[in-house]
């Protein structure tokens, strides 16, 4: 269905429609699927073509990989000053595997650039008085084409439309989820579209979706009763310059000035590898040569390496049997590939010599990098925006648990701390912040927060030995 097209008709705006084709090349480039690229034919000489298949290194999804395996792995700690609302928060993390679809967001951010948390409470109690008595947080994790600003300003964005896609019975719905701002505070509307073929789709009826067992127990509208929103858009730190419409809030892929550059990676290692299907050994065999004295075949028919010469054959020439060959031009390919992989890292923010194509594969250094390095400016520019991003996830859970009635703490503050492992040498940095320690430059609490992730009330909580000595 034409959801731009849905949303008009409904009197809502947003971004224009030729952002989302943009993130549907992005994507492209993300599954190694491009059209009028990944497919291409090729003149047969007699009037027909041959379809090929373009061969491809899949950088697109490799640098994705890469810079979400820096931003969130299971190294990443979230650390509350409250222990109890910690305890909350991390369950609900856990139970919604915020571990692996965090990691799978920022894989899908990097390649499209811009996801989105919005999480809900489901399975509730409410009494007659509406209060909610019991129920449970669960996240939606949203990618950017299911994303449609309505209103943002300076890069925020306020309000917000979320398509979610459900399948009941083979056919599929869209669920949109209007996030808007009434009289002061958030409000959240349901609708429910038949995602079919139609320009438009059709709009169930609130009776209609209600026999849908994904949305028997939806409300058609919500009030939050918040000043804030129920939900998060998290982006790459990079500057959004798809078109000339500066206010653009959502974000770009990490590759997505690099386009070029995943094209001519793609065409040189096809062409490498048609080098070796192209150039085999060949032996031209005459035809005498074919058959032994009983008639049985002298070579297996199956075998590639023979093939038969003409019945006029030069038999002064050719002799019998003539050996082809070819000299493969590996070293020019891989030279000529290893120089797209150096300006792709470079693009990406990795800086140089990050990726090497050595026999046929490509190979990711593992090398602690310097802090002065492109790679770790990078790396702590985009950490700036997903800290926020983080935050801002676990302040909606901590309202959202207040809301189901339990006794958290909404001042409660939240620290993350990054794994920087591949960044810095942390041996070595803790082992200078030991004898900083020991001579008094740094305080116990102050070493605790920075290699535990406590905040200064944990850490003096925590601190059982005499100051200076470090366990």
């Amino acid at each position: 269905m034409n959801i731009i097209k849905f949303l008009s008709s409904k009197g809502i705006d947003t971004i224009d429609s030729a952002f989302y084709k943009k993130i549907e090349e992005w994507n492209s480039w993300y599954i190694s699927n491009v059209r009028s690229f990944s497919s291409y034919r090729v003149y047969s000489g007699r009037g027909t073509y041959t379809k090929r298949r373009r061969k491809s290194l899949g950088m697109a999804k490799k640098v994705c990989e890469d810079i979400a395996d820096l931003l969130l792995n299971e190294k990443v700690k979230i650390t509350l000053s409250d222990e109890k609302t910690a305890s909350y928060v991390n369950q609900v993390l856990r139970d919604n595997n915020f571990k692996t679809k965090g990691n799978e967001c920022q894989e899908r951010k990097a390649a499209t650039g811009t996801v989105a948390y919005v999480p809900y409470l489901y399975d509730m109690n409410v009494d007659q008085n509406g209060t909610v008595l019991s129920g449970k947080i669960k996240i939606n994790y949203v990618s950017a084409k299911d994303i449609y600003p309505v209103s943002w300003d300076n890069g925020t964005v306020y309000e917000a439309i979320f398509a979610l896609r459900k399948t009941v019975k083979r056919k599929k719905y869209v669920n949109f989820q209007y996030h808007h701002i009434e009289n002061g505070q958030y409000v959240i509307e349901n609708m429910v579209v038949v995602a079919d073929q139609s320009s438009e789709g059709h709009e169930l009826t609130e009776q209609e979706w209600r026999q849908l067992k994904p949305f028997r127990n939806m409300a058609a509208k919500i009030e939050t009763g918040s000043l804030e929103p129920q939900f998060v858009i998290d982006k790459l730190n990079k500057v959004n310059n798809t078109d000339e419409d500066e206010s653009n809030p959502m974000g770009v892929a990490l590759f997505s000035n690099s386009i070029d550059i995943l094209k001519s990676l793609d065409i040189k290692y096809d062409s490498y590898c048609n080098e070796f299907e192209l150039g085999k050994k060949r032996l031209f065999v005459a035809p005498e040569m074919i058959k032994n004295v009983d008639g049985s075949p002298a070579f297996d028919p199956d075998d590639s390496v023979f093939y038969q010469l003409p019945e006029d054959y030069d038999k002064e020439g050719t002799g019998l049997i003539k050996e082809v060959d070819m000299e493969l031009r590996t070293e020019d390919h891989s030279k000529a590939i290893n120089d797209d992989l150096n300006y792709l890292s470079m693009k990406c923010g990795f800086g140089t010599e990050r990726y090497r194509f050595e026999k046929g594969q490509v190979k990711t250094a593992t090398e602690v990098i310097s802090v002065n390095s492109d790679m770790f400016r990078s790396l702590k520019k985009h950490e700036n925006v997903l800290d926020d991003a983080i935050k801002e996830l676990v302040r909606i859970i901590i309202r959202l648990g207040i809301v189901l009635g339990e006794p958290l703490n909404m001042d409660s503050e939240t620290t993350i701390d990054f794994d920087d492992s591949i960044i810095e040498d942390k041996t070595a940095e803790r082992e200078s912040d030991r004898k900083d320690v020991a001579m008094g430059a740094m305080t116990l609490e102050e070493y605790r927060g920075k290699w535990y992730g406590e905040t200064e009330e944990q850490a003096k909580k925590n601190i059982q030995e005499p100051a200076g000595v470090i366990e």
